[in-house]
């Protein structure tokens, strides 16, 4: 995969949230996490593609062909023997949910669970209601286009290369030219001076090695005050993501877990695994035919986005909504958490499109208590809140 696709595709990272408790820092022990949303629903948890986090394979060969496919069907098959292993859950109502690339898991494998409850008498049958997803991937040409547009018009980059990008870069083609590349690539040279995935959050700097040495000096003294400080401007703590590699990694906690009792880990527990996202088969380039298909079947479609992520911002997720060409049910507006806007929504017939006013690329990271709010509502088939 060209150095360039791998860069538009590096949502496919792996970021493990638990639902009942937190990583605490300096990945010393959990921490109950109040806006977990096993209040809510029973939680599954399912570390996807084969590889990712603790999961691994006994057939070497299945790590050169993942795909989208391989995906549903490898998902799809453990959620048909899990549910053989413990029916009393059988019946249960039944919703899957994911973010990032999981736009195209989620979806995916929801198309696949309808399509073989099609024998509702069958042993596998399972009560698929719905699916949410969270700042998804979707469609190849409304995300990079919504991803050049969201830079330009939150001051990432200049007029200058937002034209130049406009001149150069036709999306509907999947292989960008080379003058689209350069273009495309001043975007992520700027995003990489903050975090793309939360542009108005501050970057963890703890293990900064372009600080100068006083800087560094500072930060190892003060460690315990810096990360207040940055958790009290952001609303959450951007070093997060190290405190849960630095737990995960523990002996004691591995051996806890059962988790590679096996051996077959090629080696530490990654937030973001390299060899699996370059080893993948990117083929599929639209998810939008599936929600169609969808939506007519009945089931529950909810997509919510946090709208300071830059990495699959709200923008691309409205050119994806706004292409399946539902008529609105309610238009666009305010919903509210403690008298506060926390993001906004509009109902179309067939499905509900939500933002999350602050959060980033992972609203129950980023917004844990609008999160919560969120799909308390999902899963009700409820209205969000829209009173102060």
């Amino acid at each position: 995969m060209a150095a360039a696709a791998a860069r538009r595709r590096d949502v496919s990272c792996l970021l493990l949230l638990l639902c009942f408790s937190s990583v605490a820092r300096q990945g010393a022990a959990l921490e109950f996490n109040q806006y977990g949303w096993n209040k809510e629903a029973n939680l599954l948890f399912l570390e996807s593609p084969v590889g990712v986090g603790f999961s691994y394979t006994n057939t070497s060969s299945d790590l050169s062909n993942l795909n989208d496919d391989f995906v549903a069907e490898d998902a799809y098959s453990f959620l048909v023997n899990w549910f053989k292993r413990f029916p009393q859950y059988k019946d249960n109502e039944f919703y899957i949910s994911g973010e990032s690339y999981a736009g195209h898991y989620v979806p995916q494998l929801a198309d696949l669970v309808y399509e073989r409850n099609k024998d509702k008498r069958a042993s596998t049958y399972i009560n698929l209601k719905g699916f949410i997803v969270g700042n998804p991937l979707t469609d190849d040409y409304y995300d990079s286009k919504g991803l050049a547009e969201y830079a330009w018009s939150h001051a990432v980059v200049s007029d200058q290369v937002y034209e130049r990008i406009k001149k150069t870069c036709n999306f509907k083609n999947s292989n960008w030219t080379d003058d689209c590349n350069a273009a495309m690539n001043i975007i992520f040279s700027q995003y990489n001076q903050i975090d793309i995935y939360n542009i108005y959050a501050p970057k963890c700097l703890l293990n900064s090695t372009s600080a100068s040495s006083p800087d560094r000096a500072f930060f190892a003294n003060n460690q315990e005050q810096f990360r207040w400080r940055i958790k009290m401007f952001s609303g959450y703590d951007p070093c997060y993501s190290s405190y849960a590699e630095d737990y995960f990694n523990k002996h004691d906690v591995q051996e806890a877990f059962h988790a590679n009792a096996s051996g077959l880990l090629p080696g530490k527990w990654q937030v973001c695994s390299d060899q699996i996202l370059n080893s993948y088969n990117f083929s599929v380039l639209s998810i939008l035919p599936i929600y169609s298909k969808l939506i007519k079947a009945g089931l529950r479609v909810w997509l919510y986005s946090g709208d300071a992520d830059g990495r699959v911002p709200v923008i691309s997720s409205r050119y994806c909504v706004e292409a399946l060409g539902l008529p609105i049910k309610t238009d666009w507006q305010s919903w509210y958490l403690d008298k506060q806007v926390a993001g906004r929504f509009v109902e179309y017939h067939g499905m509900t499109m939500v933002t999350v006013r602050g959060a980033g690329h992972l609203v129950p990271l980023n917004k844990p208590a609008e999160g919560l709010i969120l799909i308390n509502a999902f899963l009700h088939g409820e209205k969000l809140p829209t009173s102060r």
